[in-house]
């Protein structure tokens, strides 16, 4: 079923460039775009910008497929460009690969009309000449109608904010709602853009609230704008905030660095985790407002990482690896059981000491900036979900980094350069933190084992799934700690613990 028609008017061939990298952003494995328009219309300068924009090559040699019927290019997305002008019959098209093409990748077909009737399900631009410029008309089924126009909303957004002419390439969609595009700006700067419309119609839980509320999870960007600009104002290297919609979900920000915090081999650097654990003490030097301004009339709060939040997130491992790894769903009693124990730890977590909790402080959202000095040289992303916690919680997440495997000399390091830190700015009670630090760490893990299997069940992300050894291994160690004796003796019992080793 058509969604609906969209219509963009391109005066040039470079807003046709630009229109291709517009489309580029928003097609999906799976997708067939037919071009139609008169010859000399554009049809293949916009096919050409499209398969740049996907392969990241503003150079790459996109030769017309007039005569070979099609050229297949290896990108983000498998791309493949056809020209049925010379298809002798619809039939001819198996032959091509045209269907067996879209199973992972994306099809661009000239001269669609040749194929009678089987591109029903195809997304359809027509190129009409208006004035001096051509005018687009992009018909289609309503999800990839719903992409489109986002990704147009994008474009009027940096219209909106200056910059006109920028050139966008996808960076990342991360495990969230939230996507991520890099830009390049006609004068040759960077930015980031986040893309992150507010939650909507998620399914309800038996509270009658969805889970993004009950975890605090950021509802919108707001909180981004929020937490970034605290941070930047404690001189922490948080992004810069160019320009903002709070109401579609758009950033414009900072560009903090190319270079990755792990090594170019993917593997953890022990100097750059031991700095990352002393911003983390100066992080939690002194105690942070519970009031953020996003702008001058708008007031973030940043919310508790209280019991219910730390409940729920927990509740992960019984609604979803509980079942993936049994076979079978937990039972009243066994779901019972568990929250009685996290409840009792949950009792005593309340009791440690309290601040900024960025929640995902680990190597994805740390960016290496080695030609910068002191803690500038760690540039900070992924803040919106910020809350105020256990200070021992960010300093789990990163000495038991899920993304990559820490050996316990490692964690270890991380650990006690913390805690040197905590010490040197005044009293610090290492007994209270070392058993915050087993509690959070083995809460962080357990919801993370849950998490994961709920991504490649339920999100079809399966690249999370081979994480799984690494966070059994992580809780392994975490709950050495006297205080999980009991929660460990369930755990083992369940059968939550076993599996190989990382």
């Amino acid at each position: 079923m058509t969604a609906r028609v969209l219509e963009r008017f391109l005066p040039d061939e470079d807003a046709t460039t630009l229109f291709g990298e517009d489309i580029a952003v928003a097609l999906r494995p799976g997708d067939v775009l037919a071009l139609k328009g008169d010859l000399g219309a554009g049809k293949t300068t916009l096919a050409r910008s499209i398969i740049r924009a996907l392969a990241g090559d503003a150079e790459l040699d996109v030769p017309s497929p007039t005569f070979t019927l099609v050229q297949s290019y290896e990108a983000r997305i498998p791309v493949h460009h056809f020209d049925l002008y010379r298809l002798g019959e619809p039939d001819e098209l198996e032959e091509l690969g045209l269907f067996e093409a879209t199973e992972e990748g994306v099809a661009l077909v000239e001269w669609p009309e040749r194929a009678g009737d089987r591109l029903a399900g195809a997304i359809r631009l027509e190129l009409h000449d208006s004035g001096e410029g051509r005018l687009a008309v992009i018909s289609g089924p309503e999800e990839a109608m719903l992409r489109l126009e986002r990704s147009f909303a994008i474009r009027d957004f940096l219209n909106n904010a200056g910059e006109l002419r920028a050139h966008r390439a996808f960076l990342l969609g991360d495990a969230s709602l939230r996507a991520y595009e890099t830009l390049t700006t006609r004068l040759g700067a960077r930015r980031i853009l986040m893309n992150a419309p507010e939650r909507r119609d998620e399914p309800l839980l038996a509270c009658g609230r969805p889970y993004s509320q009950v975890a605090h999870l950021a509802q919108s960007v707001a909180a981004s704008v929020a937490t970034a600009n605290a941070i930047r104002a404690r001189g922490f290297a948080a992004y810069q905030v160019y320009a903002q919609d709070l109401e579609t979900g758009l950033l414009l920000t900072e560009h903090l660095g190319e270079t990755p915090f792990l090594s170019p081999e993917g593997e953890p650097v022990t100097e750059r985790y031991v700095e990352a654990a002393r911003l983390l003490a100066a992080l939690h030097r002194d105690a942070w407002p519970k009031e953020m301004p996003v702008n001058d009339q708008l007031i973030h709060e940043l919310p508790p990482y209280d019991r219910e939040a730390l409940g729920i997130e927990v509740s992960l491992l019984t609604d979803w690896y509980m079942p993936f790894m049994a076979g079978r769903p937990a039972n009243d009693a066994e779901r019972a059981g568990y929250m009685e124990h996290w409840n009792r730890l949950f009792a005593r977590l309340e009791h440690f000491e309290k601040n900024l909790v960025l929640r995902d402080f680990h190597s994805p959202n740390l960016i290496w900036r080695a030609e910068r000095e002191g803690f500038d040289r760690l540039g900070l992303i992924d803040l919106q979900d910020a809350v105020c916690g256990p200070a021992a919680y960010d300093v789990a997440s990163l000495a038991l980094d899920a993304r990559v495997t820490m050996s316990e000399a490692l964690e270890r390091a991380v650990v006690e350069a913390y805690c040197a830190a905590r010490a040197e700015q005044g009293p610090f009670d290492r007994e209270a933190f070392d058993e915050a630090y087993a509690i959070c760490a083995t809460q962080r893990n357990s919801k993370l084992l849950g998490t994961f299997v709920r991504l490649e069940q339920r999100d079809h992300k399966p690249f999370y799934i081979k994480h799984l050894p690494r966070i059994r291994a992580y809780l392994r160690r975490a709950m050495r700690h006297p205080v999980l004796d009991e929660l460990r003796v369930f755990y083992e019992e369940a059968g939550f613990l076993s599996g190989d080793e990382a």
